[in-house]
Parts: structure tokens; C-alpha cells; sequence
């Protein structure tokens, strides 16, 4: 007997396909992101009013503008009436950069700030203990099966 059927991978089969479903579109165009650096969205307006003081300490943190010339692609999304020459504003947000190592820096400054100050809250919390009244006691429980 012969056998007359044909293999798998030579039979063509129609690819089952999802049609595409509708998203509401991200209010800020993706990026093409650089090695070694962070980006971030810093505030430049708020309801119409400037917001100059937000734009200047974020500029003393370390964060600079991305120049419009980094990122050719972003052409079309940027703020033509923008005050930061040759930076891209979209909708009243500037995207800015700083070395990946200052960002690491910062989260380990606050990590530090945020350990010291639980350190103080629990030693000021601690201060009135009383060996006869406890804040605290531990407590532990076990649960065996079967005899000991």
C-alpha cells in the first residue's frame, strides 16, 4: 500500500490572525533610549502658568534638556511655541536626561534618609519601653503533628 498523504509542513493552512484592537493613544511619544542615561518628563507648565521654579530645580539635580537633534523622530510631536529652544516640549512637559549613575545616587540618598529617619521614629518609640508593660513581645507559636 502507498501512502498517499502529504506531510504537515508542505499542506499551506491560512494563519489565524487577531485583528487589531483600538488603544487610546500614550499622551507622550516613546523614545529611543540612549545607553548609560535616564530620561524623565519634567514639568514646565501647569494650567497655562509656567512653572519656572519646578524646571530650575530639576536643572540643579543634574537633569538636562534632550536636544530636538538627539531625537529626530519626535519632529512632529513637539510644542512650536515652546520657550526651550531646540528641546522637545510636549504639552507642557520637557524631556530631559541625566547619567544613569545619578539616578542610582539619588534612590541610594534617600534609601539613607528614609532608613535614618525610621531609625530615630523607632528609638524615640522604643525610649518608653517599660520591662514591665512591654511595647513589644514577642510572640511565637509552633504547631507539631503527631507526638514529641
Amino acid at each position: 500500500m502507498t501512502d498517499t498523504r502529504q506531510n504537515r509542513e508542505t499542506q499551506s493552512r491560512e494563519v489565524f490572525q487577531r485583528q487589531a484592537q483600538w488603544a487610546p493613544a500614550s499622551l507622550l511619544p516613546e523614545i529611543k533610549k540612549t545607553p548609560g542615561w535616564a530620561y524623565r518628563w519634567v514639568r514646565t507648565s501647569m494650567a497655562g502658568q509656567a512653572d519656572a521654579t519646578n524646571v530650575s530645580s530639576k536643572m540643579r539635580e543634574g537633569w538636562e534638556p534632550v536636544s530636538l537633534s538627539d531625537h529626530p523622530e519626535l519632529h512632529l510631536y513637539i510644542d512650536q511655541n515652546t520657550r526651550f529652544k531646540d528641546a522637545i516640549e510636549v504639552g507642557g512637559l520637557m524631556l530631559c536626561k541625566t547619567p544613569e549613575e545619578f539616578v542610582d545616587q539619588r534612590a541610594e540618598y534617600y534609601n539613607n534618609q528614609t532608613r535614618s529617619q525610621t531609625e530615630a521614629v523607632d528609638n524615640s518609640f522604643m525610649k518608653e519601653n517599660d520591662s514591665r508593660m512591654p511595647l513589644f513581645k514577642e510572640k511565637k507559636s509552633s504547631t507539631s503533628f503527631g507526638r514529641k
